[in-house]
């Protein structure tokens, strides 16, 4: 159990800057940027996403200190989406204008606070729980503003990333977490891992981000192209390598980017950090049909 409100803050914070990093670092990863290149970007590199992960640093403690202890309320919701705005004005502010992480510091802020109001590391579906609860509150205070995200929303009627929140991350939870264990029970490389973990998500979730750059077409192109790398036994088998050579190829012509996916792994390393911490064994819940999804972020 953490002390105080600012021991709390520091370690979440750590955790999700970490997680956020690791996520950047991974490599390879189809159609994002990571350590070889900028995948479908014309305006993101490595050293961005590092820098843009570590000036949310402030953003995330101040976040966690927020929550330590607090009633999962309306009033928690409305400081977490104003420290939320001005993290993202501090990101820009690094990125020169450039989206890197708005979709992690949603993601990534609800969860902290998820874990802050129990004031000790708990267990995922706990952490989730909370988070979801707190996403329901409305904010009552948020700018009228259009988003990429809300106009995707309006026309191919996904939830988007506050339906994934309201629902308490399955997509996390539920398909992220679990095949990241099993992954490393089967003693994979750690890279090997997380990679299969973004591949699962990829395979399910409606991401408004691919929606966004491509419409139906470019989610099908990616989903059936991930499940396609997974029944061929992934990056552990030479036909599932073959598999993920392909979807990688198509992705980069098409200019896709599965970047809803993405935030949600960065969010499946920081619940696993926490899971890591408080010495839980993570089971998976049941109950979510990853075949028949209709969330998105």
């Amino acid at each position: 159990m953490w002390a105080d409100s600012d021991e709390c803050g520091k370690q979440l914070a750590d955790w999700a800057v970490q997680a956020l990093l690791e996520e950047a670092e991974l490599t390879p990863k189809p159609g994002l940027v990571d350590k070889r290149s900028s995948g479908s970007h014309d305006n993101m590199d490595i050293s961005l996403m590092r820098s843009s992960a570590m000036a949310l640093r402030t953003c995330f403690e101040a976040m966690g200190k927020s929550a330590y202890s607090c009633n999962p309320d309306q009033k928690l919701r409305e400081e977490l989406a104003f420290l939320g705005r001005n993290g993202e004005q501090e990101m820009m502010q690094v990125t020169q204008g450039i989206n890197t992480h708005r979709g992690a510091i949603w993601a990534l802020g609800l969860l902290i606070a998820g874990c802050a109001v129990h004031c000790t590391p708990v267990s995922a579906s706990k952490i989730a729980a909370v988070a979801g609860g707190i996403s329901k509150f409305p904010d009552r205070r948020a700018p009228l503003q259009r988003t990429n995200g809300m106009e995707v929303s309006q026309k191919y009627g996904v939830q988007g990333a506050r339906g994934e929140a309201m629902m308490c991350f399955p997509h996390v939870t539920r398909i992220g977490l679990p095949m990241l264990q099993r992954m490393r029970a089967k003693k994979a490389p750690e890279q090997t891992a997380r990679l299969h973990a973004l591949l699962a998500i990829m395979a399910s979730l409606q991401d408004s981000c691919l929606l966004h750059r491509g419409g139906l077409q470019a989610l099908e192109v990616t989903q059936q192209g991930a499940r396609n790398v997974l029944k061929s036994g992934g990056m552990c088998t030479t036909s599932g390598r073959e598999a993920y050579r392909l979807l990688e190829q198509r992705m980069v012509e098409l200019r896709l980017s599965p970047g809803g996916s993405a935030d949600l792994l960065a969010a499946v390393l920081f619940l696993d950090k926490i899971q890591n911490a408080s010495g839980y064994v993570f089971k998976p819940q049941g109950g979510f049909d990853n075949r028949t999804s209709t969330l998105s972020v």
